[in-house]
């Protein structure tokens, strides 16, 4: 009997405007981002959404100045990928919390982007192995879902409704990128060295964690491959989806 993990079936690309709404700078460089270069490249709107600035993610860097520096790359990488379009709410790093606070915030961002697809990170308890998850992670992959429902419903939230924005129930589905319960995929092998330079524009980030001999490529080489492997093709990106509708 084989051991091999299942095949990945493609996500459907029906549709033109995504947001990605991720914890840290670096979150969607990490896998996703070369899935993010297949897209703009097929005309698609995507829009980042960073729920803190990384400021707590460098040991050697003090928040105030480290808040600056990881803005400024995770910018560039978006550049790299295509896009033009980065948002900072500023919560703090490292202690975001999930519940109703999270989800207002995150249902306005929604309401203002109105997407059809919302893309977070993995947010389970960990990538399938034994490593846990980070808890930004957790909590914000949690919210997300909550909020993009809380987006549609006019009665929650309700206090946001002024100034020309309304409830927007159009989001199809929510994809969590990198998630060890992935059953979709997308094919990144015409994209991944956009994919390996987004992530080479977090130097400061990269350099701060002191992983000796790291090499973002032969990293990211090795989660395309495997993935690539359950759909046929060279590299690949996973993704678990969430539906939005009723019934789905």
């Amino acid at each position: 009997m084989s051991d091999a993990p299942p095949s990945l079936s493609p996500l459907d690309e029906t549709w033109e405007r995504a947001l990605c709404i991720v914890a840290h700078p670096d979150d969607m460089e990490f896998g996703a981002a070369a899935a993010v270069a297949r897209w703009t490249g097929q005309g698609k709107q995507v829009v980042y959404c960073m729920v803190t600035s990384g400021e707590a993610g460098i040991d050697g860097l003090h928040p105030d100045e480290c808040r600056s520096v990881r803005e400024a790359e995770q910018v560039e990488s978006a550049r790299i990928v295509g896009v033009d379009e980065v948002e900072f709410l500023g919560l703090q790093d490292g202690v975001i919390e999930y519940g109703v606070a999270l989800r207002r915030v995150l249902a306005e961002v929604v309401r203002r982007h109105r997407p059809e697809i919302v893309v977070t990170g993995n947010f389970h308890d960990t990538f399938g192995g034994r490593n846990l998850n980070q808890a930004d992670h957790i909590a914000v992959g949690r919210a997300v879902l909550d909020a993009v429902r809380d987006a549609g419903n006019r009665w929650i939230f309700a206090e946001q409704l002024t100034d020309g924005l309304e409830p927007w129930g159009g989001v199809r589905e929510v994809w969590a990128a990198g998630s060890p319960l992935a059953e979709h995929g997308v094919d990144t092998t015409d994209t991944f060295e956009a994919g390996v330079d987004s992530l080479r524009a977090h130097g400061a980030y990269i350099d701060g964690l002191g992983w000796e001999n790291f090499d973002p490529a032969e990293m990211l080489e090795g989660f395309g491959r495997a993935t690539g492997t359950r759909m046929g093709v060279t590299f690949a990106a996973p993704f678990e989806v969430f539906p939005m509708g009723w019934g789905d």
